[in-house]
């Protein structure tokens, strides 16, 4: 089983869980449609779409860098058209890119709402709606949204109501996607972290270094889409995963090497329903 010669459109792909999802797909051979918005370097934010694209070009992949605004339909069509003249198809996206602030509501301006809204919940809906004709003529095709399960807590929604009904929306496109594109073979799952993961969002907008400190390494959802990337489409659908349960699942029994700072307690992340048992403890390693 290998993802040699298929071609991935990843979005938000320069940096983080979308670069590290992209890489683990370039080892095999596979072909990567890096779909984001950072073309110049910015100062708080590492990698853009061409130092993403080296990297993969490295690790054994073909890259496609692609400066993109998925709230933008004419940019995200012409980059689904490009991916697919370039590489003949598509068959896998991965729907990552997402925009946070956790804020109340007094705190919350418009212009965040409307772009946590634009960029999570219609981004997500618009990108595969566009690669859906592609995907239909894939042999295994798969769609991935980073997003959480549908546990319906209030506790989830008081401290930060904008940026859960956002992050919330493409969980519910997860819900309604595998339900339409299931007669076509298309799978449609969401994967969610049980940890905080070590990424420029932890580090500038939730927790500073010490909560990157207290995280797991991307590589950890990157272990886990490879594995659902190889699941027979027509099967293995409108699933909701916990990235370390599923790997669970899959025989993966060591935990510890995800771990940024092995003598720092694992922070749980957002989300993560109060039934779900970790497979291995969050305590720091003796």
């Amino acid at each position: 089983m290998s993802l040699a010669g298929k071609t991935l459109f990843i979005t938000g792909a320069s940096r983080g869980i979308g670069l590290a999802i992209a890489l683990k797909a370039a080892a095999d051979g596979a072909n990567i449609a890096i779909a984001a918005k950072t073309a110049r370097a910015h100062p708080k934010l590492e990698g853009t779409i061409f130092t993403a694209a080296e990297e993969i070009e490295k690790a054994g992949g073909k890259a496609l860098p692609l400066e993109v605004d998925i709230r933008e339909e004419t940019a995200v069509k012409e980059a689904v058209a490009k991916t697919a003249e370039t590489f003949g198809g598509i068959d896998i996206l991965v729907n990552n890119a997402s925009a946070i602030q956790l804020t109340r509501t007094p705190q919350t301006e418009m212009r965040r709402f409307d772009l946590m809204h634009q960029v999570n919940a219609r981004g997500t809906f618009m990108v595969t709606k566009t690669a859906l004709p592609f995907l239909e003529k894939a042999e295994n095709p798969h769609v991935l949204m980073l997003s959480p399960p549908l546990d319906l807590q209030e506790r989830w929604f008081a401290p930060h109501l904008a940026y859960s009904l956002a992050k919330y929306g493409m969980s519910l496109c997860v819900l309604g996607f595998a339900g339409e594109f299931r007669a076509k073979g298309i799978a449609v799952n969401a994967l969610w972290p049980r940890t905080t993961i070590a990424t420029a969002a932890i580090k500038n907008i939730v927790g500073g270094e010490a909560m990157m400190r207290a995280s797991r390494k991307p590589e950890i959802l990157a272990d886990a889409a490879y594995r659902i990337f190889l699941k027979p489409a027509g099967e293995f659908t409108g699933n909701f995963l916990i990235d370390d349960s599923f790997l669970a699942e899959e025989g993966v029994t060591d935990f510890d090497s995800y771990r940024v700072d092995p003598t720092m307690a694992l922070q749980p992340d957002f989300f993560v329903p109060a039934d779900s048992v970790p497979p291995a403890s969050l305590k720091p390693v003796a």
